[in-house]
Order: structure tokens, then C-alpha cells, then sequence
């Protein structure tokens, strides 16, 4: 933590009286992309309705070149946002709108693809440990054509807080707690919380009921609602009706600080159709996108 970073300590917390329990652990799915990129998809396509706006979320993390360094080449985007969100590692990203930008430890890449653009992202680095997550966020049917937008944010540009027990919370998008999160949205409200939790120690995030949300443990185990989530997989949190939040806590027993994605959303209740790098509302739309892409309409 460097003194660049905007570091909030709080002395009031709300609480939550009544928090969510678990509809289910996902495990994920290891695949590659790009380039042989090796992944895990968390968040896959059969879990889109479920866990609308959200499309897509993959963990990447390794030590092995081989693994990463192909990166990802040239690819189209139409229809939703791409939030790119590095732990560890060096990632150089250029696309067809002339944006460039280096993507390092603990920065995020947000970018509207809106009526579409191609991209790339290749690492800049030949060895060493290159870890990461890379979220799908819908837009609404009436933003999907908007024009593409990106904004590189740098670590120290994310705002974090520590509580009053050693938790930190590092706030990408939405709010928590009275802190504004670096990005924020109007129709899905996404809320993306990176959350460093020391043994023994707990956090409770508000949230509607009605907002679809989900943790991914990425370190250590956390526990919610009396069941344990595993590192490296993903509660999905149950919609309780009247439920107001979240609850996590790390146990004592841990070896070191846990640390989890609470990621959270109002959903679109939109159609939901997707082929490869293009989510649309219709077939038609995306026959369009392809046709558009072939004939060089996407940049």
C-alpha cells in the first residue's frame, strides 16, 4: 500500500441484520482464449440469467510463461463493458479507436464496447507470476450501440478503506460503506469490492434483495452464512427476499489474510443472446455484428 492510494479509516459500519445465505458453489471451468491463455470460467454462459448483468467471469493466474505469454490477440467486442482487473502483472492493451494503455498490479481496464471495437492485450512481461480477472457486465438494450468508451484506472486512483478490524476494501465500482468506488453505473449499478480479510476477522456489505451478487474466493477460504467457500470458487448469494446484505468472515485457523470479489448487480431482465465476443438482444442483432465485423464496421 503506497501513500498515493485515497485510504479511508472508518469508524462506522453499517451493519446488516438480516444477510444472505448461498444459493450455490460454482467451481468453475478450466479453458483457454486468446492465444492459449489458460483460464477458469467462473461465471459461464449457462449462469448469465442467473446472474444478469453479469456475462462472464474468468480467473487467470500463473507462474508459467507458457500459460500467458500468447496473450490476447486482435478480438471484437459488441453489446457490454469489459472490466479487466490486474493482481499481478503487466498487460499492454491497443485498440482500433487509437487507445493504448498499460494495464500493471492492481489496476483496472474498464471499456464500453458499446457498437463495438477491436482490441488487444498482450503481456508485457516474459516470466513471473501474471494473475487477474476479467468481468463481463451487460449494457442495457438501449446502450448497446452507444459509442465505445475505455478508461485505464490506475491502482492508486481505486479508493479503499480499512475498518476498524484490519479489513480492506478496495471500492472499483459502486460504494461501500460511504466510500465511492471508481467507476459507477446507471441502470446496473454494479458494485466490485476487492476484500482483504486477516484471520478471524469479518465484513458486511448492504445490498437490495432483488441485486443479483456473487464471491469469488481467491485466497484462503471465506465463510457466508455457516457454509465455507473454498478458494478459487464462487458463491452465488441467494435472492432472500427482505434479506439486506452480505456477511463475510475469515477463520482464525486461516494461515494468512483471506481475500475475496464481492461482485453485485441490479439485474436488466433483458434477452440475453451470445455468439463469442458479441451479446446482444436478438438473433438479428447479432447476425448484424458478425456481418458488421467481416465487413470491418467494428474499427
Amino acid at each position: 500500500m503506497t501513500s498515493a492510494h485515497t485510504h479511508h479509516h472508518l469508524t462506522d459500519l453499517m451493519p446488516v441484520a438480516t444477510p444472505r445465505g448461498i444459493d450455490h458453489i460454482v467451481a468453475g471451468v478450466s479453458t483457454s482464449d486468446g492465444d492459449g491463455v489458460k483460464l477458469t470460467r467462473v461465471l459461464q454462459q449457462t449462469l448469465q440469467q442467473r446472474l444478469d448483468p453479469y456475462l462472464m467471469l474468468d480467473a487467470f493466474g500463473s507462474s508459467n510463461p507458457g500459460d500467458y505469454i500468447g496473450g490476447f490477440p486482435n478480438h471484437p467486442h459488441r453489446g457490454f463493458e469489459t472490466v479487466t482487473y490486474m493482481i499481478a502483472g503487466r498487460m499492454r492493451h491497443r485498440d482500433s479507436a487509437g487507445h493504448e494503455g498499460l494495464l500493471s498490479n492492481g489496476g483496472v481496464q474498464w471499456m464500453t464496447a458499446g457498437r463495438g471495437l477491436v482490441h488487444s492485450e498482450l503481456p508485457e512481461q516474459e516470466d513471473g507470476l501474471m494473475e487477474g480477472f476479467q468481468l463481463w457486465l451487460n449494457l442495457p438494450a438501449k446502450d448497446k450501440m452507444r459509442e465505445p468508451w475505455y478508461r485505464d484506472i490506475q491502482s492508486a486512483e481505486i479508493p479503499e478503506y480499512t475498518t476498524p478490524s484490519g479489513v480492506q476494501v478496495r471500492v472499483i465500482a459502486g460504494a461501500s460503506h460511504g466510500v465511492q468506488g471508481a467507476e459507477q453505473r446507471e441502470h446496473t449499478e454494479p458494485l466490485y469490492l476487492d476484500i482483504t480479510l486477516p484471520p478471524g476477522t469479518e465484513f458486511s456489505q448492504p445490498l437490495p434483495d432483488d441485486h443479483n451478487a456473487l464471491v469469488y474466493a481467491f485466497r484462503e477460504s471465506v465463510w457466508i452464512a455457516g457454509s465455507e467457500v473454498p478458494t478459487r470458487r464462487m458463491a452465488i448469494l441467494a435472492n432472500d427476499p427482505g434479506s439486506d446484505g452480505v456477511h463475510l468472515r475469515a477463520a482464525a485457523t486461516n494461515h494468512s489474510a483471506a481475500r475475496a470479489l464481492l461482485i453485485a448487480g441490479r439485474p436488466l431482465h433483458e434477452p440475453i443472446v451470445q455468439y463469442g465476443p458479441f451479446v446482444m438482444n436478438t438473433r438479428e442483432q447479432v447476425t448484424q455484428a458478425m456481418h458488421d465485423f467481416q465487413n470491418g464496421k467494428l474499427g
